[in-house]
């Protein structure tokens, strides 16, 4: 007879192999990264039933969510997929908004309209606003002077000054009749504590968490967050960017943990775009279908000199799609690409485009900030940063305080803006929103900005990299190992 010991080891043994068994198959059959998938079935056979639970909560990254009317986008499986790829662009009639832009930017456009099934809109007007001491002011005048709708998402909504007149303005715009609906990153939320969730339904607006997290604490690396950023005021009047709602952004207040950042105020017929992928988070995360005659409203042209286009991106239907966009603008580059990002973890795809351009005479940049608020984060990055300074790429390092800003520039006339990082947790696992903008005026105003953080910071050498101490490259090295995860 068998003792309990025995039994009970060979019931966990059999669950084990069973569990690992079925994970593997769903390995094969989802990832497209050998990699993950290579470390992921290890972990799997090797950590008995542990590993499979930690993969069925953080290795599965797709989710299929309903589209309501407001976005007319069916679902795509790869067959679906394929075929639209061998078709033709999703705008056939684009290049008459681009009679000024150069050929290789029609070639992005006509990427980036296949890829996100979505138009050019022209006649825009895009703003920058330079940290919190002009976003948030921009931002409550829009809320304070909305007559039917605020719409408004953002990662962390801290409290704080900054929190506090966001709730005073989206309570009293509430009060007045306006229809006020707001989405926080159910991480996001707990960054500060209490939340500031329940002060704002007390205040009488209807707000929501996505995905809402099981863990008693906020933990940045808890997969698939609603990292986008973007508020919409009757339908008309659009903001986005990477900046939260934190005290740390208001440079003014001299916080030690201040964080400089960029967003921008949008009008036009993009502002439409934003609203609809707004519609869409909210639909999933509450059910409620916003009505698109009401929150997305058909606008005229702003009269600006901006083309533009939404990039809603996320593991959904818009997997990749970022990542196909930022491809095809640094092989469209025949110029210059620069760029500033907090975090730069780019996949091999990316590292060897920036590469690539490098080695076609194409003047790469890439500003990251000097100080980084992740420490992990910041080694790997520095663990990598040799595989594009030893092909010819420049990096720079901004000046204090932690700069948050995300930007891409090619040529000086095509622009990337909004919410993603060049890592995979944006690049992968985010729901993130960013914006192509067709604009040299606008292009060169951006650039302007990282001229300023060029000539403030300093450039980093990769003799600068190796004459670091032997324990602080290893450091680096092994955190450069959890870099598909960070």
């Amino acid at each position: 007879m068998l003792s309990t010991p025995s039994v009970i080891a060979g019931l966990i043994t059999a669950v084990h192999v069973t569990l690992a068994v079925g994970v593997t198959a769903h390995i094969l059959l989802t990832k497209d990264d050998v990699r993950s998938a290579i470390g992921w079935i290890g972990l799997v056979w090797l950590t008995p039933i542990l590993g499979s639970a930690l993969y069925l909560v953080f290795g599965i990254n797709r989710i299929n969510r309903q589209l309501g009317p407001m976005r007319k986008r069916p679902p795509l499986d790869p067959a679906d997929r394929a075929a639209l790829m061998r078709g033709t662009s999703a705008e056939p009639a684009q290049s008459a908004l681009l009679t000024a832009a150069s050929p290789a930017m029609h070639g992005v456009a006509r990427i980036t309209g296949t890829v996100t099934r979505l138009p050019l809109a022209g006649g825009c007007t895009i703003e920058p606003l330079l940290n919190g001491d002009e976003t948030y002011p921009a931002m409550l005048e829009a809320i304070n002077g909305a007559q039917r709708t605020v719409a408004m998402a953002t990662y962390i909504f801290d409290r704080g000054q900054a929190g506090e007149q966001f709730v005073d303005a989206l309570a009293r715009a509430a009060k007045r009749g306006v229809a006020v609906r707001v989405l926080i990153d159910g991480v996001g939320a707990r960054y500060s504590h209490p939340p500031i969730v329940d002060e704002l339904k007390r205040r009488g607006v209807t707000v929501a968490r996505f995905l809402p997290s099981v863990l008693p604490f906020p933990h940045p690396y808890v997969n698939l967050r609603d990292h986008r950023k973007m508020m919409i005021v009757d339908g008309t009047i659009g903001f986005c960017g990477g900046m939260n709602v934190r005290d740390q952004c208001i440079l003014a207040l001299h916080r030690p943990d201040a964080t400089q950042d960029m967003h921008f105020r949008l009008r036009g017929a993009v502002v439409r775009q934003i609203m609809q992928a707004f519609a869409v988070d909210w639909e999933f995360t509450t059910h409620e279908h916003l009505p698109e005659s009401t929150w997305a409203p058909e606008t005229a042209a702003a009269g600006g000199d901006v083309t533009a286009r939404a990039i809603p991106d996320g593991p959904d239907t818009d997997f990749q799609t970022l990542l196909m966009v930022i491809l095809g603008a640094t092989g469209a580059a025949t110029r210059s690409i620069r760029l500033s990002t907090p975090y730069f973890l780019p996949d091999p795809p990316l590292i060897d485009a920036f590469r690539v351009a490098a080695l076609r005479g194409v003047q790469v940049d890439i500003v990251l900030p000097q100080h980084g608020n992740l420490r992990m984060v910041q080694w790997a990055m520095t663990a990598q940063l040799p595989q594009v300074l030893a092909w010819g790429c420049r990096v720079y390092l901004s000046a204090p305080p932690f700069d948050h800003s995300k930007l891409l520039i090619v040529d000086g006339e095509w622009s990337l803006i909004g919410s993603a990082n060049l890592d995979p947790r944006s690049l992968r696992l985010n729901f993130e929103l960013n914006v192509e903008c067709y604009s040299r005026p606008l292009a060169q105003r951006l650039s302007s900005i990282l001229d300023n953080k060029i000539a403030t910071g300093k450039q980093l050498t990769i003799q600068d990299l190796e004459r670091r101490p032997l324990l602080h490259r290893l450091r680096d090295g092994a955190a450069w190992l959890a870099q598909p995860y960070l």
